[in-house]
């Protein structure tokens, strides 16, 4: 059986958490959080980094910091996992859905402004398969509004958009080490980007559970309380130390996940010309982290037809997220429904192929040529 996904193990994740616990700092903002903070600061220009216990935790983190009142309005793509909204719906603000591009699931950049009302206080784009939403046309916007940026940067580890990498270009960005990512703090893990100044100070009390704490470490402040909102959204050390020897190899995994990609794509080229799916599309202004490869079936009753074909070959290829505007909880709590047919054309369409370190170029073969003699019979 060939898995759609299983975390990279570089070998060091144990030693690195045998080392944590010697040194008997455990609870959180030890020496390998500092570590893979500073990383992620000099690698990628970041201004300020804060590990979180999870993705979605940095993205509470963000709502949090956006000071949200009742009646804001926060505009997300419907086509995303459900923690995008979540954030914001806990602060009391009221989500605005967006349409998807029809090249590709992201955000429909050229089509946010007729969603922004003077109730709009957010946008939170989300770079769908790591790869980078228009970014110019978003951040022209805020400016335009006085608007918040929230980057969705869960699936964005070391993808760039236009030199810059993302979670580094709106006011502040969210990233997942989830297991399914390209990189994992050990199962779950997350990380707050903060690039706007003003959010600097505050970010720090909201992830010490409302007390000014870290200042009070640095010996900036000579004790420290409660002081603001916040909550136990600091990892563990041992889930920093494991995510420090991922980051050891960060280099060597995204050569060989981008390496898998472009085999993906080579070998299915020939389909997507015969017009049998639509292979992923990347802008001039993106670049490819190899985090996902997908493709986008004519409709509903192909696509399950080749998961099913796939699975009873040993292959597991799932779809991914439905519409949030058409889900059960938030057709119970809305008057109004959007119409996003591309987000319902992703939902229905789109599947997903396994994509892991350890996948071999035999086994990529043989899931090409099992989506081969898929449409093969589909087009006899």
């Amino acid at each position: 059986m060939i898995p759609f996904n299983k975390p990279f193990l570089s070998g060091k994740e144990t030693h690195y958490m045998y080392q944590a616990v010697d040194t008997g700092k455990l609870s959180g903002n030890g020496y390998f959080t500092k570590l893979c903070q500073n990383y992620f600061m000099e690698r990628y220009g970041f201004k300020k980094c804060l590990l979180t216990t999870s993705g979605t935790d940095a993205l509470e983190m963000c709502a949090m910091l956006c000071d949200l009142k009742p009646g804001d309005e926060v505009i997300v793509p419907s086509y995303t996992f459900v923690s995008t909204a979540l954030a914001f719906l806990r602060e009391g603000a009221n989500v605005v859905f967006a349409d998807s591009m029809d090249s590709n699931p992201n955000i429909d950049a050229d089509k946010l402004e007729s969603l922004i009302t003077p109730k709009t206080k957010v946008i939170a784009p989300v770079h769908y398969a790591g790869i980078a939403c228009d970014m110019d046309v978003i951040m022209a916007l805020a400016e335009k509004y006085n608007l918040i940026v929230v980057e969705d940067a869960a699936q964005a580890i070391d993808s760039f958009y236009k030199g810059k990498a993302l979670g580094g270009v709106g006011h502040l960005g969210a990233f997942s080490f989830h297991e399914t990512k390209n990189i994992t703090a050990g199962g779950e893990g997350g990380l707050l980007v903060i690039n706007d100044e003003r959010f600097a100070r505050r970010s720090e009390i909201l992830w010490e559970k409302g007390t000014n704490r870290a200042e009070f470490f640095r010996g900036a402040v000579n004790k420290y309380g409660w002081v603001d909102m916040g909550s136990s959204f600091l990892p563990a050390e041992i889930n920093a130390a494991f995510l420090w020897a991922q980051l050891e190899n960060l280099d060597m995994i995204q050569n060989r996940r981008k390496n898998i990609w472009n085999q993906y794509y080579e070998g299915l080229k020939d389909l997507e010309e015969k017009g049998c799916f639509r292979l992923p599309q990347i802008p001039d202004y993106a670049t490819n982290n190899g985090h996902m490869f997908y493709l986008i079936c004519r409709n509903l009753e192909e696509r399950t037809a080749l998961i099913k074909s796939l699975k009873d070959n040993g292959v597991t290829a799932p779809f991914h997220y439905l519409s949030l505007h058409k889900s059960d909880y938030y057709q119970s709590h809305s008057s109004s429904i959007p119409e996003l047919p591309n987000c319902d054309r992703y939902a229905d369409c789109l599947v997903r192929l396994p994509m892991y370190f350890e996948l071999t170029d035999d086994q990529i073969k043989e899931i090409c040529e099992l989506i081969h003699r898929y449409y093969g019979s589909v087009l006899s």
